[in-house]
């Protein structure tokens, strides 16, 4: 199914699958006189709810993100995520709102697998973007949500001519309120949009004021950097920061370096200890090998500190029904076998 946004006759939409017509039931909730949509949470951080969420407020979101892209009337977009959701409904939004062609294309592991012109515009999730090597040079503009980017997609990706974005957002933003290029520009912020205020409290974690999107100040964990007024970088989460000997760790970052050198999932994390408080543990997934332990050794922390005192190897590092790492059982799990 392709929808002409410059040419929108509901009526002669021809739904031929499930998620074409969820597409269009969409469209025309968007164009009755309602002032609100039902948009449903992902259920990542508890159960699934259904929420109304403002049109006009949907349609200053969608302004944003194509403003900060240069997106215009008879560009191509790419919908490839399930509608129930707020990313998907922005990328129809997005498309409505510019007056863009609007390809809707099945959501799976690899929504480009037919894909054979150009599109301008589209947003995957990590895993689908893994999923599409060898495609993406097929999107203009691509913006990856859902999930952080790992660094060894960063990698893989660090090739490929098209202009890629990390998103920074939650439901409460509507989809997302700042982007940071990884290609071709690997930049270390990301950059809010016009008319997003950001501050830190008094804990250094990031405060959001997006009143096009929402009346209200949002408080994150998230612990940033601001510079400029309008940018900022992802140092970790507050429940993750490790105290040890009375200086703060942040583990994110670590992990980010050590992916850029070994292929395997790794996590620092801080278990008890007399002395210091708490001691920097490094735990690697995967069988211990000789390869890794050296590639280990070469990799250059810029404190002292920050080298982990030991390396633990674990078969499976446990996860979350949404895919990421559960820091406290695998806490738990490390130092039961400590």
């Amino acid at each position: 199914m392709v929808i002409d946004f410059n040419n929108l006759k509901i009526n002669n939409l021809h739904s031929h699958t499930e998620f074409e017509k969820k597409v269009t039931f969409f469209l025309e909730s968007w164009l009755s006189d309602s002032k609100t949509v039902e948009v449903q949470t992902s259920g990542s951080t508890g159960i699934p709810k259904i929420f109304e969420i403002e049109k006009r407020k949907m349609k200053n979101s969608a302004v944003m993100t194509c403003d900060f892209l240069g997106m215009k009337e008879g560009d191509t977009a790419l919908l490839c995520l399930p509608v129930e959701y707020i990313a998907g409904k922005m990328m129809i939004v997005r498309s409505f709102e510019r007056k863009m062609r609007l390809v809707v294309a099945e959501p799976s592991l690899e929504p480009l697998k037919n894909l054979e012109t150009e599109v301008d515009f589209c947003a995957m999730t990590p895993l689908q973007v893994e999923h599409s090597i060898d495609k993406l040079h097929l999107v203009r503009n691509l913006i990856i949500g859902g999930a952080a980017v790992s660094e060894i997609l960063k990698k893989r990706i660090s090739h490929i001519t098209t202009r890629i974005f990390e998103t920074y957002g939650m439901s409460e933003t509507l989809s997302h309120i700042a982007l940071k290029q990884l290609v071709p520009i690997a930049e270390e912020y990301f950059t809010a949009f016009e008319n997003v205020k950001i501050s830190t409290d008094e804990r250094g974690c990031l405060k959001i004021f997006a009143p096009n999107v929402n009346d209200e100040v949002l408080q994150t964990n998230d612990l940033v950097d601001i510079r400029n007024g309008n940018q900022f970088k992802f140092l970790g989460r507050v429940d993750n920061v490790i105290n040890s000997g009375g200086v703060k760790i942040f583990p994110e970052e670590l992990e980010a370096l050590v992916k850029k050198e070994i292929p395997n999932e790794v996590v620092f994390l801080g278990v008890a200890d007399e002395s210091l408080g708490q001691k920097l543990i490094l735990v690697v997934e995967g069988k211990e090998s000789e390869e890794i332990i050296e590639m280990l050794a070469k990799i250059k922390f810029e404190k002292k500190f920050h080298k982990p005192k030991r390396v633990i190897f674990i078969d499976q590092i446990p996860r979350t029904p949404n895919g990421k790492v559960h820091r406290i059982d695998l806490g738990k799990k490390i130092e039961y076998n400590l």
